[in-house]
């Protein structure tokens, strides 16, 4: 009885210093890449956007930190997230009205954004993968790369009201734009 007390105490602390350990290492990680919401809405319209937003910190972003033509999380921490309550038709494809999690592959002038349906609980597997599952892709455009004049410290994602409502994802002197009919 008493082996078995001893061995109910020592999980349940091991469990305590688990989580709180946990808890530690997700604010540490909150700090360098602090959460950002970007809501969206006209007319009937609404758009939110989830993401991490880590600073450049004198660092070669694109080519650099975020490899040219890999999978990126878009943003750091959790997986990107993008809800809309409408259909939206991007680069010609129907994304319906739901969330997905939103992914890039930058490469030098142009970027691949895919729109997924599957929520991911963190951006990376434990090897540093990306862990988007292509076969959840609901939508998938590529966009040009606009080179900015200015650099964008801190990664910053964005709806703009242009001629349509455009995604608009900025960081380094790098801006691509992706247009949502």
């Amino acid at each position: 009885m008493k082996v078995l007390k001893w061995f109910l105490i020592i999980i349940g602390a091991l469990l305590v210093l688990g989580f709180a350990g946990f808890k530690v290492m997700q604010h540490q990680t909150k700090k360098a890449s602090p959460e950002g919401t970007v809501a969206y809405a006209n007319g009937d319209l609404k758009i939110d956007v989830f993401h991490n937003r880590p600073y450049k910190k004198g660092r070669v972003i694109f080519g650099g930190l975020v490899p040219y033509d890999e999978v990126w999380r878009t943003g750091a921490n959790e997986a990107t997230t993008f809800t809309t309550n409408q259909d939206l038709s991007i680069g010609g494809k129907l994304l319906p009205a739901g969330k997905y999690t939103l992914w890039t592959v930058p490469h030098a002038d142009s970027w691949q954004v895919f729109f997924n349906k599957r929520m991911y609980n963190w951006g990376v597997n434990m090897d540093g993968v990306a862990s988007r599952d292509p076969a959840e892709d609901a939508v998938e455009v590529t966009v040009p790369v606009e080179v900015l004049p200015e650099v964008v410290e801190q990664f910053t994602i964005s709806v703009e009201d242009a001629e349509v409502p455009t995604l608009v994802l900025a960081w380094d002197r790098t801006k691509v734009s992706v247009p949502l009919r």
